[in-house]
């Protein structure tokens, strides 16, 4: 992917003196990959796929995976998970969406007419933690929708909806999994978090279908065999079911082990009927002999959500993945390879430009285990490198780059990468591999390396001797979750959970602790004239460069604080839950800039270069900058999640919420604006 710089054109208005901004000015850059929860192919263009991901939104791939677009995002919120897209065979420009929502039991089922462009909720089920959506394959306006409270039908295309389970039943509830009848739309078949269910009525009556079922057993996914319907395939947090009799007994299938049985998903291969894929939450199994015998065809750290054939081409299978993305095989699974080259749901937690460098970003990432660590571009993102080898797993909340180190505050303590390594590995290197490949020449170790160095000469000293030197050197041992990293005149600053911690010998050793009684700390800001470090509902400052601390008088309405900056002048901004605040007297009264028209407030950030100030909110893909101080403020949309925000040589760049680094292309300012018409600008 290119980094490429566009010339945009946007439409002017006030908001006092406010400016649009078209969305295409922040280009996704990557880190590719993360979690994705569905694939779809469309029918009338086996080509194009969708792809549905757990904050609502979808891509789209117009080259069978290889490359993807963002495409569209669904409902009103950011946390509809999406686990199910079907396309209409016979109207192809007719799409459905299932989804639920992560923070409340809510949900619903979404119809596209115009093929996916936009999107309407369906009444009758709007509202309905929505967790399996099938369409019979002899008529595409009958849908069957499983939900927490129950099974719903549509026999007019999702204009009506019953509900199809009793709806005093306390067993046919939590419905996980449905599958249809090929030829008969009034036999379906329900799993529920306990067991399977069949009716073959439409839904005027049910019975239980757990003769040889473990009981108790989760029901993740049912498949029907379209030429044999009798043949039905269940899989279950015990194992996976075979059925020869419609369901009414099955056998466990054997050859999966045990700790391998989470199976998630089921799929049959459209021309193949004895190929069946089992996507497990340890790697993905097939069987080539309709179940007699499977083997593990991919590595066993792959979580796999869902699997797509190529009814066109059954070599070509594509899997939907937690962490890794999207995997391709052109081999019917015999190899498989990332294919993210456009997508990036990532929870990027910490975002570093490098001084010397701009061109040179560093992203930290958060619940990517071996996929995430802290990944490298020095392109602006046009291509990525992973550097996690000696990091474990861990989170990455913090980075900063400091002389010839690269920081980064962990889960567990401060780790250091030699800039030499980072330089090394990534010059000549093959930019263009997948980004989830790691680099295992350029290791990261803890910062207290030496500390431990220093324990091992102790081993032949004296018992007393030992234990005065082992408490000496362990209270300059900095561990817990490094949440910020400062370096300020000479001086490393790093707040964790357990206080407010500094080293004056380049983090060899460390010292604090608890400060004025608070421990757990989130931030650091550091100026020539104040420092500040602050957790979620306080905020502590120094005007003598940390000898002395004292503790501002927060406005009591304030709950959390998100975020802080400060400006050259020595004010303090506050970006909270409540508002953006300010403080010109380091803290002791606070005015709220009642003129900005957001709340729940992400990030505030003062850009040196443009003067500014830049605030972004919770829920709100919009960006609010003001040059006055809070008087007035302009806008636009983004059209993303921002979180954290730096200038990047005049272009901006962000975290996300959950769709890793964006970067502002073409940066824009309301100068030469009388509050309307048309107007291009940059802010330079």
């Amino acid at each position: 992917m290119k980094s490429v710089f566009l010339s945009l054109t946007v439409i002017v208005f006030s908001i006092g003196c406010a400016f649009a901004q078209s969305r295409d000015s922040w280009i996704s850059v990557g880190p590719n990959g993360g979690d994705v929860r569905t694939l779809s192919a469309d029918p009338a263009n086996p080509a194009r796929a969708l792809l549905g991901t757990s904050a609502g939104q979808i891509y789209q791939s117009e080259d069978s995976g290889r490359t993807w677009q963002r495409f569209v995002r669904i409902g009103k919120g950011n946390d509809y998970v999406v686990d199910h897209i079907i396309f209409n065979p016979k109207q192809p420009r007719v799409i459905y969406i299932a989804a639920w929502t992560l923070e409340q039991e809510g949900g619903a089922v979404f119809k596209s007419s115009d093929d996916g462009h936009t999107w309407k909720a369906l009444t009758g089920i709007d509202g309905k933690s929505v967790r399996s959506l099938a369409m019979a394959p002899s008529d595409p306006d009958i849908l069957v929708a499983g939900a927490l409270d129950g099974v719903y039908q549509t026999r007019d295309g999702g204009a009506t909806w019953q509900r199809i389970s009793p709806e005093s039943s306390g067993e046919i509830k939590n419905i996980e999994s449905i599958a249809i009848h090929p030829t008969n739309p009034d036999v379906i078949y329900a799993g529920s978090w306990h067991l399977p269910w069949k009716t073959v009525d439409g839904g005027k009556s049910w019975h239980n279908i757990k003769n040889g079922v473990i009981d108790d057993s989760d029901v993740f996914s049912i498949i029907i065999d379209p030429a044999q319907p009798q043949t039905v395939y269940a899989s279950a947090c015990s194992g996976i079911y075979k059925s020869e009799s419609g369901g009414e007994s099955f056998h466990k299938i054997q050859g999966i082990p045990f700790s391998a049985r989470r199976t998630r998903i089921l799929r049959q291969d459209p021309n193949h009927p004895a190929v069946v894929y089992a996507g497990t939450t340890e790697g993905l199994w097939k069987t080539g002999d309709a179940g007699v015998s499977w083997r593990r065809i991919t590595s066993p750290d792959v979580i796999i959500n869902d699997v797509m054939v190529d009814a066109s081409d059954s070599n070509h299978v594509l899997l939907a993945t937690d962490r890794s993305g999207v995997m391709a095989s052109n081999n019917a699974g015999t190899s498989f390879e990332p294919s993210n080259l456009g997508f990036a749901h990532r929870q990027v937690a910490a975002l570093a430009v490098d001084p010397e460098d701009p061109s040179t970003l560093y992203a930290g990432l958060v619940n990517d285990k071996q996929y995430g660590g802290v990944f490298v571009t020095h392109d602006r993102g046009a291509h990525w490198h992973q550097m996690n080898a000696g990091l474990d797993g861990r989170d990455i909340f913090a980075l900063r780059k400091t002389g010839a180190r690269l920081l980064a505050g962990t889960s567990n303590g401060v780790f250091e990468l030699p800039i030499a390594q980072v330089t090394a590995v990534t010059a000549g290197a093959e930019l263009h591999a997948p980004a989830a490949r790691s680099n295992t020449t350029a290791r990261w170790r803890p910062i207290d390396h030496i500390v431990n160095e220093r324990l091992v000469t102790v081993r032949k000293a004296t018992r007393t001797h030992k234990a005065l030197l082992r408490k000496e050197i362990e209270t300059g041992v900095l561990r817990g979750r490094v949440t910020d990293i400062e370096v300020h005149n000479e001086r490393w600053l790093a707040a964790s959970t357990q206080g407010f911690f500094t080293s004056s010998n380049l983090g060899r050793t460390w010292q604090g602790g608890p400060l004025l009684g608070h421990a757990d700390f989130i931030l650091i800001r550091a100026t020539p004239k104040l420092m500040a470090a602050a957790g979620r509902n306080f905020l502590l400052a120094s005007v003598d460069d940390g000898s002395k601390w004292y503790e501002t008088s927060l406005p009591k309405v304030i709950t959390s604080i998100n975020d802080f900056a400060l400006a050259p002048d020595g004010s303090i901004w506050l970006a909270c839950r409540e508002g953006l605040y300010r403080s010109s007297d380091g803290g002791d009264t606070w005015d709220r800039m009642l003129k900005l028209p957001v709340v729940n407030l992400a990030s505030v950030f003062y850009d040196a270069e443009s003067k500014r100030l830049l605030v972004t909110a919770m829920n709100s893909t919009e960006i609010f900058s003001s040059t006055d101080k809070g008087l007035t403020w302009e806008h636009h949309d983004s059209g993303w999640l921002l979180r954290t925000l730096a200038n990047d040589n005049g272009h901006l760049v962000a975290s996300t919420a959950f769709d890793g680094v964006v970067l502002e292309s073409e940066p824009l300012t309301a100068a030469g604006s009388d509050g309307g018409g048309v107007a291009t600008a940059r802010v330079k």
